[in-house]
């Protein structure tokens, strides 16, 4: 049977509150390591540190320069932390610096000797954490080898968020050399005959188009909100409709609650292009798209819906699995980058058949650790059809 916890005035033992002070200090330290090893991460992070292995002094370096400097000792010591760094890192190993050494003439200061320990990160080593104290002692050692591991870790972390990021970068740019060609020249088009017939509209139409293109290609900000992405495919609709005229009509009933539901950049926008290029453009007469957006608890469901030709599920299956070759509008990007940002329960569902239109559906919580975005005005609170 389960105990219920109380909160009582201690943490047991000695070794108890050593091992929370441990874990404290290590997690106030890991923010700045998960952005790299710079200057700025390694002065934030070093005093914490330094509080784990409790050594008079700590320095972080990179292959060559001192980074940070934490404790008694720096003003006459930071330059043979430097000279300590070579030796290290080029064996990618650990090394002590007894007291022949260390030259000091200083009364008094306990940095006598060093321990200095690699930062290594698949195979590289980046830089060395240096524990300076009075001597030597085998603790000593384990101590700054387990803490110049568990830095190397959060380096690593960082290093995969890097990378992870640059990967998101290559997919958006992918995404928007997909959409862009295919619909400047028909938006272009479009405005171009209504120049000479209706001057007022082809500006407005410009317009539009400007902030469509503002949005589609801006260069920050991997997420953004609902709010966002709909004013975009708002854009999208009036130069498409432009161009389709009436055979386009456009349905969007969107819950207010969900409009600052933050999603990934780029990820419901696609879906609009796909059904009015694959779903309405090749149908015969009026197309009707719909785009709802449904509060769900904790949840927001969008769906975007055509009755256009319709497509072979085989066909989406194959796209949603990223299948190059298929002349779909970004639908595997999608369905990727939303399930690395929510998890694979939050794919894309695709329900389709030929000649029965096609609706996708997307299911994003409205809250998730980690996703956030700086809202901008978006679209206009809309609770009715338009």
């Amino acid at each position: 049977m389960w105990t219920p916890w109380r909160r009582r005035g201690h943490l047991g033992t000695e070794a108890d509150r050593a091992a929370f002070r441990a874990l404290h200090q290590a997690s106030l330290a890991s923010p700045a390591l998960r952005e790299g090893l710079t200057t700025e991460s390694a002065e934030r992070a070093i005093r914490h540190l330094r509080a784990l292995l409790g050594t008079p002094a700590l320095a972080l370096t990179d292959t060559a320069t001192v980074l940070a400097w934490d404790g008694m000792g720096g003003g006459h010591h930071a330059d043979q932390a430097a000279i300590l760094t070579h030796v290290a890192v080029e064996r990618s190993s650990t090394r002590t610096a007894e007291r022949g050494h260390l030259h000091c003439d200083r009364a008094g200061c306990p940095v006598r000797a060093a321990v200095i320990s690699p930062l290594v990160v698949e195979g590289r080593a980046l830089g060395t954490v240096q524990a300076f104290a009075p001597t030597i002692s085998a603790g000593l050692v384990r101590a700054t080898e387990e803490v110049a591991q568990w830095v190397s870790g959060q380096l690593e972390l960082a290093e995969l968020d890097a990378h992870r990021n640059r990967l998101i970068e290559a997919e958006v740019r992918a995404l928007r050399a997909q959409i862009s060609p295919h619909f400047i020249y028909n938006s272009l088009g479009a405005i171009a005959s209504f120049v000479r017939t209706d001057p007022d509209r082809a500006r407005q139409l410009l317009l539009e188009f400007a902030d469509f293109t503002r949005y589609s290609f801006r260069r920050h900000g991997e997420y953004t909100t609902l709010a966002e992405e709909l004013r975009s495919i708002e854009r999208y609709l009036l130069l498409e409709q432009a161009r389709f005229g009436d055979r386009l009509q456009v349905t969007l009933n969107i819950a207010p609650e969900v409009l600052t539901v933050v999603v990934p950049f780029l990820c419901i926008q696609p879906l609009v292009e796909n059904a009015v290029r694959h779903g309405l453009e090749r149908a015969e007469g009026t197309g009707h798209l719909r785009i709802v957006a449904h509060d769900r608890g904790p949840d927001a469901v969008l769906e975007v819906e055509d009755d256009g030709v319709g497509e072979d599920p085989e066909r989406v299956r194959r796209a949603l699995a990223g299948d190059a070759g298929l002349d779909s509008v970004g639908l595997g990007n999608v369905d990727a980058r939303l399930r690395a940002t929510f998890g694979d329960e939050h794919g894309l569902v695709v329900e389709t058949a030929p000649g029965a239109g096609t609706k996708v559906i997307v299911r994003v919580p409205k809250f998730a650790p980690g996703v956030s975005a700086d809202p901008l005005p978006g679209i206009e609170t809309r609770g009715t059809e338009r």
